[in-house]
Formats: structure tokens, C-alpha cells, sequence
């Protein structure tokens, strides 16, 4: 069975997220019989098109961006060729052309999508799109949520919840490189102990300038492993307040990411708006068995870490209640060794990408055997 994902970004040009879901769900179906295709938009795609960990990533040209929505003539026809191929449509929401194309194709082939996050930061042109985006979220046959959480909290999901169901995001762990002595040694220079650590692209929504507003009263270093757009900006905070027990990193490798979330005393994870809708790297901590700190938000992130059993859930924006939570972990070893446990087995019973892997696969098989 073919299935084709399409979203407006994918690798070698963009690894975020969304794009790290669509690549974890391609490797963990492929035991369950499905071929998979990736189509994207690029600047260079004569270059980014290329075989990737065992699936084709196709690429049409990206001709310009708006409102974080890129935009293309040549994708309408290279989407109805490989449409044409494909047995099964996967979309990854949100992204307002890829309702165009959708339409123009008439591809009459079985389609999900994955509803990975409401239209938080483009309110303004919500009314413009809402028509379109409900005209296609009513046509296409089923639709993901990324957690129950998101599915009961998202006003655009209430309306279509028949047709919704579950699949948590889940991670390979024989994917990631088990840090060896030199990185150890590294991290241990790089950062003093103890340490509570956030890894992650450093953006508006993930509540990073809280964190360092909470920092004066937080007893360890805080690590900040990651670059984006708003990296000098919150240097530039962190200097102006005098907050000393701030390290940032930059980007780090694998194997140092690695060696940092198992050197860490927990996971802090600031977010604190819905653009947040899941967490990876909440799953990643819990993966190697961290006790996390995360926000209230009524998305994902509540799911993945959950108040009382593998850490601590404040309320979003509070410097006060998050510093409370961290010293609470530096303080109490016990108590988050007993959270880091219970996160790690969490992680075993629902986040694995063999898990996700298998719900997708028979949730396409069950499209496909509806069509024939």
C-alpha cells in the first residue's frame, strides 16, 4: 500500500516537529506493509528532492511565503501526478494551500489528516480561511488528533469529533545515539550541576522569557539548548536581568542532546500557548525517564506529562508557581525519581513509534478495504 504525505515543509530544508512526526510515521508503518512518499515545497527542489531513511521526499518549488504559508504553482501538478500513484492521502494541518490543492486534484482517493495544531498566531486571517479549512476537514475522511487533550479543547475539532480519532506521537528510541564517555565529558564542561534543562527551537510560544523571568528564584542552572528566531532576544533578557544561572547552548548534537536529558535533574518546558500542541520533547524526556514541568494549556502537553504522576503542571506565564515547581524537583529527589519512573513507563505504554506506527497502519488498511 502507497500513502502520500503532504505538508509545506519537509527535510533536507526543514526538520521541526511536524516534519520529525511525518518521518517517525513513514519508518514505523513500513513493517506493516506501506510505501511511502513525502511531497513538500522548497526553493531548490532539483536539489532537496532525494531518497531520506527509506522513503522519497519530493519537492515542488516554493515560490513565496505569507503569514507562515508557502505558497506554489508548480505543486498542483506535482501533487496530481503523485496523488495519482498513491493508494491513500495523509495531510499534516495546518497549512491553507494544501486545501487548494486538495480540491483542484479530485484525486478520489481515501485521505486523512493529521490536526496537529488550531490556527493560533494568524487570527486575523482565520475568517478569511475558516470556509475553506471546514470544506476540507468535512471532506476528507478521517481526521487525527495528536492526543485527547487537543481533541477536547480545540474549537475547530468539536465540530468534527464523529470523525476523529486518537493517535498519540510516538518516538523510536534505537534512533537515538546513547551517549558515550566523551559526551558526558562534555556536558559536565559545559554546564555546572545540578541542572534543569529545555531543548527545542527557541519561539515565541514556548514561554522561554517566563523561565528566565523565574530564573533569580530557581535554586540550580537553567540550560537552554537550542536556536530560533527569538535566540538574541532572550540573551538580551537574560543579561539586562542578570540572571547568571542561564546557560544557553545553541544547538547541540544528538549524542550531546542525549547526554544532556540524562544529566539533567528534570525537563522544563515552558510553553504557554496553544501553538504548542504536543511537546516531542516532553516525550523524549520521558523516554529517558525525566520527571517533567510543563504548562497548563489545554493541549498535548497535559497528556503527554501528567500533573502528579511524572512531574508538575503550572499554570502558563506564572515565573512565581514555575520557579515553585523546579525547586520543588531540586529539593525533593525522591519525589522526582518517583515521577521520572512513571514518566519513562508512560512513555513505554503509549508514546513508542511502534505504537503509532501500528494505529496508522491499520487505520489505513480500514480506509483502503472501505474503498474496495
Amino acid at each position: 500500500m502507497k500513502v502520500l504525505h503532504f505538508f509545506k515543509t519537509y527535510w533536507p530544508d526543514s526538520f521541526g516537529g511536524v516534519e520529525r512526526t511525518i518521518q517517525a510515521i513513514a519508518q514505523s508503518t513500513a513493517s506493516h506493509g506501506i510505501e511511502t512518499d513525502v511531497l513538500s515545497l522548497s526553493p531548490t527542489p532539483a536539489e532537496n528532492t532525494q531518497w531520506f531513511d527509506g522513503h522519497m521526499a519530493h519537492k515542488a518549488k516554493l515560490d513565496f511565503e505569507l503569514a507562515s504559508t508557502g505558497f506554489s504553482r508548480a505543486v498542483f501538478r506535482k501533487f496530481a501526478e503523485l496523488a495519482g500513484k498513491a493508494d491513500l492521502l495523509h495531510y499534516h494541518f495546518p497549512w491553507p494551500l494544501m486545501d487548494m490543492v486538495h480540491f483542484h486534484s479530485r484525486h478520489g482517493k481515501p485521505a486523512i489528516v493529521t490536526y496537529h495544531s488550531d490556527i493560533v498566531k494568524q487570527r486575523l486571517i482565520l475568517p478569511f480561511y475558516r470556509p475553506l479549512m471546514l470544506r476540507f476537514l468535512k471532506d476528507v475522511d478521517t481526521i487525527v488528533a495528536t492526543s485527547p487533550d487537543y481533541l477536547g479543547s480545540s474549537p475547530v475539532l468539536k465540530a468534527f469529533k464523529a470523525k476523529s480519532t486518537i493517535i498519540p506521537i510516538g518516538i523510536d528510541e534505537t534512533a537515538y545515539p546513547a551517549p558515550t564517555e566523551s559526551d558526558t565529558i562534555w556536558r559536565r564542561s559545559a554546564v555546572a550541576e545540578p541542572f534543569v534543562l529545555f531543548v527545542g527551537v527557541l519561539r515565541y510560544y514556548k514561554g522561554l522569557d517566563v523561565l528566565i523571568e523565574a530564573a533569580d528564584r530557581v535554586r540550580c542552572k537553567i540550560v537552554i539548548a537550542g536556536s530560533g528566531p527569538i535566540e538574541q532576544q532572550l540573551k538580551l533578557q537574560a543579561r539586562t536581568l542578570r540572571r547568571d544561572n542561564v546557560v544557553f547552548l545553541g544547538e547541540v548534537s544528538e549524542p550531546h542532546k542525549m547526554a544532556l536529558l540524562h544529566g539533567c535533574l528534570g525537563f522544563v518546558f515552558p510553553s504557554n500557548q496553544r501553538s504548542e500542541a504536543y511537546g516531542l520533547s516532553l516525550v523524549e524526556a520521558a523516554m529517558c525517564g525525566k520527571p517533567m514541568i510543563s504548562c497548563e494549556i489545554g493541549t498535548g502537553t497535559s497528556y503527554v506529562n501528567k500533573a502528579g504522576e511524572t512531574g508538575l503542571v503550572v499554570p502558563p506565564s506564572d515565573p512565581a508557581r514555575l520557579a515553585e515547581a523546579i525547586n520543588r524537583l531540586v529539593g525533593s529527589p525522591d519525589e522526582a525519581a518517583t515521577w521520572g519512573r512513571a514518566a519513562r513507563d508512560r512513555y513505554a505504554s503509549l508514546f513508542t513509534s511502534d505504537r503509532m506506527g501500528k494505529a496508522y497502519a491499520d487505520l489505513y488498511h480500514q480506509l483502503d478495504s472501505r474503498r474496495r
